[in-house]
C-alpha cells in the first residue's frame, strides 16, 4: 500500500529542477500513505514518485520499479492478490524478476499485453506506468474504486496524485471552486467522480484508465458487469458456490509479510470475514471495534458476540463527543474534499487503534451493495406502490397532515411518526430511480434552492443530483428495479463515499484496508444471483445469511442493517451546538459567501429546539465550512 504522484510533459524534455521540486512537494504531502520509504524516477517526459507502506517483499520491494531494460517504469498503490499466479506464468514466458513484489508483475504483464494487462489484475490498485519507447504514460484505477487518483492539466503538463492536497501542493495555480460540485455534495454528502471541488481537477473514475501521449489525454472504461441472465441452478448449488467464492476472496487477502487483523462491527459482512479468517488462521485473529456511549448507535455488544464465537484477540475503542472538534479538522484535511459521512470520525480513531497492533485490516465493505443489505432495497417497491395512489392522498392529504402535526417535543415516538410522514410527503417529488435520494437525510432540491444565495442559485440545476443518479439507472440495459438500484449504488455511492472514507481514514493511520466483498469476480458473479436470494420480504442479504448460517451466531444472522451510525444529531443538539453555531453563523463563517444566513440559522435553531432532525444536513454544512477554512488558509 502506498501513495503515488508525478507529472508528465507534452514532449520529451528532461524535468527541470523546478519540475522535480514540484514532484517532491507532492510526495511530501502523502508521507502518511507510505511511512516506510520513498522513491523517484525522473526521465525525459516524466517525473514519478511514491511513498511506500511495506506489506510484501520488505527487503527488495522499493519503487519505482522497471522492466529488464528499464524502458518501462511504474509507481503503484494497492495490492494484486493473484500476482503469484501471474508471476509464475510470466516466468514461464521468459521474463526476469528482480523482486518478489506484485508491482513488478504489472510491468512484465504490460510488456505482454499492453493496456489489456488491466484485465488480468485481481485486486485494488492505482498506478502510473511510463512507457518510454511509446512516449506514453498509462494511469489506471481498479474496477470498484478502492484506490484513488486525482489529475489535472496545467500549462501543458499532466499532474496526478493519490490525494487532492498532494496535487494542489504542486500546481502553478489553484483552480476555482466548482459550485456545481458543491451542490451535488449537498444532495449526496459526497462529490461524485469524476468531479472534485475544483474546476479542471478530476478523479479518474473506477474501472478507467488514462493515456497521456505528447500532450494528448484520453480516458477509457475497461470493465463493467451485468445482472442478467440470472443463474438458473438450484439454490443449494448457488449457496455453495457463494460460500466458496467468499472464502476464496478472504483467503487471497491474507497474503502479507506483516501482521494483519480485521475491523469487526458485528454485522453480517464483517462477521463473515472474521469467520473465514478464523478458520484459515493458525492463531487468534486480531479484531477491532468502535462504539458509542449512546447504546442505540453502538454495535459493540454484537461485535463481542462474534469475537467470543471465534475466540479472537479483540480490541475496542469508545468514541465520545469530546473527541470530535479536535478530530474534524484532521479528518477533513486527510479527505482533502468535502465528505459529510459522519462515520469518518469513528473509522479514523478505529484505524489508529488498529495500527498499534497490525499493518493490514480486512473489512466488510461492499457486502451491502453486492448482496442488497440496505433497508431501502426492500422499501423501494412499497414506495413505488404508494406514489401510484391517488394524488389527493400522496400530494394532498399526507403533506397537509405533515404541515399541521403538533410539535412532538422530546417524545421519540412522535419524532418517528413525523419523520415517517415527511418521507411519504416527499416521495412523489423525487425520481424513483434516484433511490438513495428518496431515503437520504441530506438536502432535497427545494432545500438547496432555499440555501444558496440568489446570485449562485441561478447557475445551478436543482435536479442535477437526480439526473446524475438516473444516468446510471439508464445505462443498465437489462434488469429490474433492484438490479438498477444496486448498479447505481456500486457506480456512485460506493466509490464516491464509502471507499473514499475507507481509503483516507485507514491511510491516515498508515494502515492498509482490504475488502474481500469488493473482489470484482465476486461482485460480477453475485450480480446474477436471483433477486429473491438478495431481498425476501423485509430481509436483505438472504443468500449471504444462508450460505454462512452454520458458522455465524444466530443473533447475528437475525440482525437487520444498522450501519456505521454516529449520534451526530444528538451531539449537534447538545455539546457540539455552540461549536457548530459559531462555525456556521459566526462573522468569520466561510459559508457566508455562498449561503443565505437566515436559512442556515433556521436549520440550526429548528434542530436545536427539537422541532426538526437536521443533524446530517448541519453536519454537511459543518464539514463544508471546515474544508473551506483549510482551503482558504492553505
Amino acid at each position: 500500500m502506498c501513495g503515488i504522484c508525478g507529472l508528465a510533459f507534452s514532449s520529451l524534455v528532461p524535468p527541470s529542477p523546478e519540475a522535480q521540486a514540484q514532484v517532491r512537494r507532492m510526495n511530501a504531502r502523502i508521507v502518511h500513505r507510505g511511512p516506510d520509504g520513498e522513491g523517484f524516477h525522473f526521465a525525459p517526459g516524466v517525473g514519478l514518485a511514491m511513498r511506500r507502506l511495506a506489506i510484501i517483499d520488505l527487503q527488495t520491494g522499493d519503487q519505482p520499479i522497471a522492466n529488464e531494460d528499464e524502458t518501462l517504469w511504474i509507481v503503484f498503490n494497492g495490492e494484486i492478490y493473484n500476482f503469484p499466479q501471474l508471476r509464475e506464468d510470466l516466468l514461464r514466458r521468459g521474463h526476469r524478476f528482480r523482486t518478489r513484489t506484485d508491482t513488478e508483475t504489472i510491468v512484465h504483464l504490460y510488456e505482454e499485453h499492453g493496456v489489456e494487462c488491466l484485465r488480468h489484475l485481481r485486486g485494488m490498485f492505482a498506478f502510473a506506468l511510463w512507457d518510454a519507447p511509446r512516449r506514453q504514460l498509462l494511469i489506471a484505477r481498479d474496477r470498484l474504486g478502492q484506490k484513488p487518483l486525482y489529475y489535472t492539466v496545467q500549462d501543458g503538463r499532466l499532474y496526478f496524485a493519490s490525494e487532492l492536497p498532494a496535487l494542489l501542493a504542486a500546481l502553478p495555480h489553484t483552480p476555482e471552486v466548482s459550485l456545481e460540485a458543491l451542490d451535488l455534495y449537498l444532495a449526496l454528502q459526497y462529490i461524485p467522480e469524476p468531479l472534485t471541488p475544483y474546476r479542471e481537477i478530476y478523479k479518474l473514475p473506477a474501472a478507467h484508465y488514462l493515456l497521456w501521449r505528447e500532450g494528448s489525454l484520453a480516458t477509457r472504461r475497461y470493465w463493467d458487469y451485468a445482472y442478467t441472465p440470472k443463474w438458473e441452478v438450484p439454490e443449494a448449488e448457488l449457496l455453495a458456490e457463494l460460500r466458496r467464492r467468499v472464502e476464496e476472496a478472504v483467503r487471497m487477502r491474507l497474503i502479507s509479510d506483516v501482521p494483519l487483523g480485521a475491523h469487526l462491527s458485528g454485522g453480517i459482512d464483517s462477521s463473515v470475514v472474521v469467520a473465514v479468517m478464523a478458520e484459515a488462521a493458525e492463531g487468534p485473529v486480531k479484531t477491532f471495534s468502535v462504539g458509542f456511549e449512546e447504546e442505540a448507535f453502538s454495535e459493540l455488544a454484537h461485535a463481542r458476540v462474534v469475537a467470543e464465537r471465534f475466540a479472537t484477540d479483540h480490541h475496542e475503542f469508545m468514541l465520545t463527543y469530546g473527541n470530535i472538534p479536535a478530530t474534524v479538522e484532521t479528518v477533513v484535511a486527510h479527505v482533502g474534499e468535502p465528505l459529510a459521512d459522519p462515520s469518518l470520525l469513528p473509522l479514523y480513531h478505529l484505524s489508529r487503534l488498529t495500527r498499534e497492533h497490525v499493518t493490514v485490516a480486512l473489512n466488510g465493505d461492499g457486502g451491502d451493495e453486492a448482496f442488497a443489505g440496505y433497508a431501502r432495497y426492500w422499501l423501494d417497491p412499497w414506495a413505488n406502490r404508494y406514489v401510484r395512489l391517488p394524488r389527493w392522498l400522496t400530494q394532498g392529504a399526507v403533506p397537509f397532515a405533515v404541515r399541521h402535526l403538533p410539535d412532538p417535543g422530546n417524545r421519540p415516538v412522535g419524532h418517528s411518526l413525523l419523520n415517517g410522514l415527511k418521507r411519504l410527503a416527499q416521495l412523489p417529488r423525487i425520481d424513483p430511480r434516484a433511490s438513495i435520494l428518496r431515503w437520504g437525510s441530506y438536502f432535497a432540491p427545494w432545500q438547496r434552492e432555499a440555501l444558496w444565495k440568489p446570485e449562485h442559485r441561478a447557475d445551478l440545476a436543482p435536479r442535477q443530483a437526480e439526473a446524475w443518479l438516473v444516468k446510471y439507472d439508464a445505462a443498465l440495459e437489462d434488469g429490474d428495479v433492484l438490479d438498477r438500484t444496486l448498479y447505481t449504488d456500486i457506480h456512485t455511492y460506493l466509490p464516491g463515499d464509502l471507499l473514499v472514507k475507507a481509503d483516507r481514514m485507514t491511510m491516515a493511520a498508515s494502515l492498509e484496508g482490504r475488502s474481500p466483498f469488493l473482489d470484482h469476480e465476486l461482485v460480477a458473479w453475485a450480480a446474477r444471483l436471483p433477486n429473491h436470494m438478495k431481498v425476501r420480504g423485509l430481509t436483505g442479504k438472504v443468500a449471504l445469511r444462508k450460505a454462512f448460517a452454520d458458522v455465524l451466531p444466530p443473533e447475528i444472522l437475525r440482525r437487520g442493517k444498522q450501519g456505521f451510525g454516529v449520534p451526530i444529531g444528538a451531539w449537534l443538539r447538545g455539546p457540539l451546538l455552540p461549536w457548530a453555531r459559531d462555525l456556521l453563523l459566526g462573522s468569520e463563517s466561510p459559508l457566508r459567501v455562498w449561503f443565505r444566513g437566515e436559512t442556515v440559522a433556521h436549520l440550526l435553531e429548528a434542530h436545536a429546539a427539537g422541532r426538526e432532525d437536521h443533524g446530517k444536513r448541519l453536519w454537511a454544512l459543518v464539514t463544508l465550512a471546515v474544508w473551506r477554512q483549510l482551503e482558504v488558509n492553505g
